[in-house]
């Protein structure tokens, strides 16, 4: 078998052929499938071994004493034959893995071979193909984790065990210094706790993944963020608890944790940094001082972690196993996200390549991860061709439980259901007043907000019985308008109750809330659906479309998304509820891109920077167009949110959002600039709607492209995840 090893000496990293190990009683042999690179323990190791013998014995004192110690009891032949020996050996690298039982030794009944087990240790859990690993080393993966994801156990357990040696509180505020590896884990772990965060760290992109993932404000140690968010969270007192998972020869950590701690507040050592404790401030407030001794307690326990000796649960709560197992379990849960840590990974054989571009800084990254062999062939098997299936589209007799038409004379009658921003300043307005239109009903879940929406826009009755407005006759059409989690099923209620439906996007977050829908609209009959898909509908942009004019070959389509970042609170935030941002919002560009392209997409290939801030997506189209959709948070406020260019035969159409249109052919036209407020189709895309309700024809965009709009939305994670282009089942 192979493994990454590395001469302490000369600073040589290999990946040699070694032996397998052999199962000895106690443990298990695991094929390893994805081992994680701690980029602050491993790259500190591998740097050291670059050092000279001087800078080695700098970097090293406990070593050096324990050397001179040698040379007086020894002598210094004897003593630099030992050390020299040491030195100028292999030794190996890696803690954290996530694997496949592939042989159970004498005494362990815990688990089977074909079981996914994620392990820990520096002796046991190493970057091989295989490694044997004692019973308390181990932890059996959760079903439903991703084994690249349980290979994050051992850290897990890590920023687990700081976790508890803080003894974290609900309600109270926490300062993380340090947003490596540790200290994100170490942010979500204190959030899922109703702990709030602040975070420190000099690297803006580590300080959005971390505000991303749970903190409240993140900044860099030095500046005025770190200390204005502590003082407004805690009214000027100070944290209850600093976790220090910073690294480095700088003191200005436990500086930092003693001037913005509370009086007689805990600061927890999980990093490797200097601990020059300024007594004056330390003392002064009394401040108590922890370590958080690596994944818990058996860690260094020869008896615990070799001979499989457990502590007394009633004892010790949790040891190093039982941390492994409930970091998996939160992971399992969702109540920790390891996937936006991962910034590369590798194939085990460019191990060397990994470990010395991280190194000299060519890949930047928080976690990085190498996937072995037999992970990679499966990865290869599944996907080469990867398929997201587009739900088959029910062909429904038209009205065979809708209402097909309003009688002549009568208004169209809504309900809306949810009455939050976007409904009352993008959409009431446009209908409120309307010729042919009767607000009937609005729902939703507070008394009052019901009643707000009464009294400014006029509707007849206000609610929270949802179920009383679905069986209401007098009611011809539902809007859906509430939060992304909620559309689907709202959705699939008002289609079973025969009423015509506009749901603001997504119109799902999942391939199963999609296919309930079709589902819905097959046993129904009804297929009365509209998508809140506003701008195709856009005066401007469809006026710049028609002066494109038809094409006869591809096209070429970029369209950049100028998104910004959310207030911090936004539940656009609440990915595990609500969805990740782009699956709620991006259905509105994919939607814009085909329209113009006149086709929907057979394939999709995404990629992003760390923690998914910025998105790049690329669709292809039946007739070799292609779309690339940016979807960016991290750019400029001042510039213009929406600007799109389609390129092809010769000509450009240009879109600046929503203000100024051109194209450019053989004759040019440039639109006048608006003078007011974006016209981005919201007026006339629901007039559409009311007027295909009134006269029971087509709903303004086809089902089929509804469908395929979102399927290609979701298939944007799959794309994520695998690295590979995705093909849409099912489509032309």
């Amino acid at each position: 078998m192979k493994q990454v090893v590395q001469n302490y000496k000369s600073g040589e990293l290999a990946v040699l052929d070694v032996p397998v190990p052999g199962c000895k009683p106690g443990g298990v042999l695991v094929r390893t499938s994805y081992s994680l690179i701690s980029t602050g323990t491993e790259l500190m190791k591998v740097s050291e071994a670059g050092m000279s013998m001087v800078g080695k014995a700098r970097s090293r004192p406990d070593q050096v004493a324990k050397v001179m110690q040698s040379v007086a009891t020894n002598g210094l032949p004897a003593t630099y034959r030992k050390v020299m020996g040491k030195l100028d050996s292999y030794t190996p690298l890696g803690y954290s893995l996530c694997g496949v039982v592939e042989q159970v030794g004498a005494g362990v009944d815990d688990v089977k071979v074909g079981d996914l087990v994620a392990c820990a240790g520096n002796e046991h859990a190493l970057h091989a193909e295989v490694n044997w690993v004692p019973r308390n080393l181990y932890a059996r993966v959760p079903e439903g984790l991703a084994p690249r994801h349980a290979a994050f156990g051992t850290v897990g357990a890590i920023a687990l065990q700081g976790v508890r040696q803080g003894g974290p509180q609900l309600g109270e505020v926490a300062l993380v210094i340090g947003l490596g590896l540790i200290g994100q884990l170490v942010v979500q772990l204190l959030a899922a706790a109703g702990v709030r965060v602040v975070g420190a760290d000099p690297d803006p992109a580590r300080c959005a993944l971390a505000e991303g993932l749970g903190a409240v404000a993140c900044g860099d140690p030095g500046s005025a963020v770190v200390e204005n968010a502590v003082a407004e969270l805690t009214d000027g007192h100070g944290v209850d608890q600093v976790y220090l998972a910073a690294g480095g020869d700088s003191n200005q950590p436990v500086e930092l944790a003693a001037r913005l701690c509370r009086d007689r507040g805990r600061v927890v050592d999980i990093g490797k940094c200097r601990l020059d404790l300024p007594w004056n401030a330390y003392y002064e407030k009394e401040l108590d001082v922890r370590f958080s001794r690596s994944y818990g307690p058996g860690r260094y326990d020869p008896e615990y972690e070799l001979e499989g000796r457990d502590y007394p649960i009633g004892y010790v709560r949790w040891t190093e196993r039982r941390n492994l197992a409930c970091f998996l379990d939160l992971a399992a849960r969702g109540r920790v996200d390891v996937e936006p840590l991962v910034s590369h990974v590798a194939d085990f054989a460019d191990a060397v390549e990994t470990y010395r571009s991280l190194e000299e800084g060519g890949l930047k990254a928080v976690a990085v991860l190498f996937r072995y062999p037999e992970a990679a062939a499966e990865a290869a098997a599944e996907t080469e061709k990867p398929v997201v299936a587009v739900p088959e589209v029910p062909r429904v007799s038209r009205g065979s439980a809708a209402k097909p038409a309003v009688r002549a004379g009568s208004p169209v009658r809504l309900a809306f259901v949810g009455a939050g921003n976007y409904a009352t300043s993008m959409l009431l307005p446009h209908l409120a007043g309307r010729e042919g239109v009767e607000l009937s009903a609005v729902v939703t879940t507070t008394a009052l907000s019901a009643a707000n929406a009464r009294h400014k826009f006029g509707f007849a009755r206000a609610t929270t019985d949802l179920d009383a407005v679905l069986g209401d006759d007098a009611v011809d059409a539902v809007f859906v308008v509430t939060r992304h989690s909620s559309h689907a099923e709202l959705t699939r209620k008002a289609l079973l109750a025969g009423k015509a439906v506009f749901v603001e996007k997504p119109l799902a977050l999942s391939g199963d809330e999609l296919a309930g829908v079709l589902a819905a609209v097959e046993e129904s009959g009804n297929d009365r659906l509209q998508v809140g898909f506003n701008r195709r509908f856009s005066p401007l942009l469809r006026e710049a479309k028609e002066r494109f004019g038809a094409r006869t070959g591809p096209a070429s389509l970029r369209y950049l998304v100028n998104a910004g970042r959310l207030e911090h609170g936004s539940w656009y935030l609440r990915q595990n509820s609500e969805g990740s941002r782009f699956a709620g919002e991006g259905g509105h560009f994919v939607d814009t891109a085909s329209w113009l392209l006149d086709a929907d997409p057979v394939s999709v290939y995404a990629v992003a920077t760390p923690g998914n801030e910025d998105l790049q997506v690329v669709l292809g189209y039946p007739d070799g167009s292609t779309a690339t959709i940016g979807y960016v948070t991290t750019g400029a406020p001042g510039f213009p949110k929406e600007t799109l260019d389609l390129v092809g035969d010769g000509k450009v159409l240009r879109l600046d959002d929503f203000v100024r249109a051109s194209v450019h052919g053989k004759k040019r036209w440039v639109s006048s600039r608006l003078p007011k407020a974006r016209d981005k189709g919201q007026n006339a895309e629901l007039a559409a709607f009311v007027r295909a309700v009134r006269t029971g024809g087509p709903m303004p965009v086809p089902l089929e492209s509804l469908v395929a709009t979102t399927a290609a939305t979701l298939a944007v994670r799959t794309a994520l995840a695998g690295g590979v282009p995705v093909t849409l089942a099912g489509t032309p």
